[in-house]
């Protein structure tokens, strides 16, 4: 049985959009519990899933949710109660309001309060047609209940002068489109691509592939680096995986229009060998707070209507055994 942390309130605001709910956070994955409550308040582009249900997530400044270990899981979130609020390894918050059809485990960190399900999914639905139609930034702020809001991302350093150089350019840049579509992403969803990447002129090929590389580079890829180098992998093993990881998607993307991002591996592959487990940690964080923000902004953005009229279909109703 849970535990609800005393003063550990937490309120979840879409101002756009015009609702509030209020969750306990609880004592079931205490040291992510402590790594959203220390972070607090921040603000993000609030989204929505695309193929797992009814779920709102949305990518949470905070470095150590990357790697923090959760001490509890639910083995199968769609049996999770509707409210229940998440933190993830791909740093994500995330909210449960209605069906969900991926069976996966989950980490816990607190509850909606059964008052507010209602206004729960109010919003879930609000930000469904933002995503899905009409797009509609939706920005969340997540504060400490009774407290002012407010952002920020916070920035780490690192002892060597070029990764340090680029931290703070990463972090500037992080910053500039946390909240604001970013302007590459922007001109490629409307046809606007310098190295007219997609064949025959197409543009849907191309935001395909931009968000099928975009997602497991920061998920995967930086996500990954970052857990082997706080679990004592040997860092010549670390600085190998991560040239053998990262190189070639971020050039692709580079090709498609993601040019800053490009620009940043290449700085960070330029001072790789040099860096200790600290520096190349602090570089690793911010790069995938970078790209996850990036992979957030094209989720929004990405023309998921395109194919409205096609639909799931039951066995049943195309002639086939069920």
């Amino acid at each position: 049985m849970s535990e609800t942390l005393p003063g550990r309130r937490i309120e979840i605001a879409w101002p756009g959009v015009g609702f509030t709910v209020t969750a306990e956070l609880d004592d079931r994955n205490p040291e992510l519990a402590d790594a959203l409550w220390e972070s607090l308040p921040y603000q993000s582009l609030q989204g929505h899933a695309l193929v797992a249900g009814e779920h709102l997530y949305h990518v949470a400044p905070i470095h150590s949710l990357l790697h923090t270990h959760a001490s509890y899981k639910i083995a199968d979130r769609r049996e999770a109660p509707d409210g229940t609020v998440f933190c993830s390894a791909l740093q994500h918050l995330g909210i449960k309001y209605g069906e969900l059809t991926e069976p996966m485990p989950a980490a816990p960190v607190g509850q909606v309060l059964a008052e507010d399900i209602s206004t729960l999914l109010e919003a879930g639905q609000a930000v469904w047609e933002a995503v899905y139609s009409t797009k509609k930034q939706i920005l969340v702020e997540v504060r400490r209940a009774g407290e002012a809001g407010g952002h920020r991302i916070p920035r780490l350093t690192a002892a060597d002068a070029e990764a340090n150089q680029l931290i703070h350019d990463v972090h500037a840049e992080t910053e500039r489109i946390w909240l604001s579509e970013p302007a590459e992403l922007g001109d490629m969803h409307r046809g606007l691509i310098p190295s007219r990447a997609g064949t025959n002129e197409t543009v849907l090929p191309t935001l395909l592939f931009v968000n099928g590389e975009t997602r497991p580079l920061g998920y995967a890829a930086y996500g990954g680096l970052i857990r082997a180098a706080v679990a004592d992998m040997p860092m010549d093993s670390v600085r190998q995986m991560a040239r053998l990881l990262v190189g070639v998607p971020a050039e692709f993307l580079g090709y498609c229009g993601l040019e800053k991002l490009w620009d940043f591996t290449q700085r960070f592959m330029s001072c790789l060998d040099r860096l200790d487990r600290d520096d190349f940690l602090a570089v690793a964080r911010h790069m995938a707070l970078y790209i996850n923000c990036l992979g957030g902004w094209n989720l929004h953005l990405f023309p998921w209507d395109a194919a409205d009229p096609l639909r799931q279909q039951r066995r049943a109703e195309v002639g086939q055994p069920a």
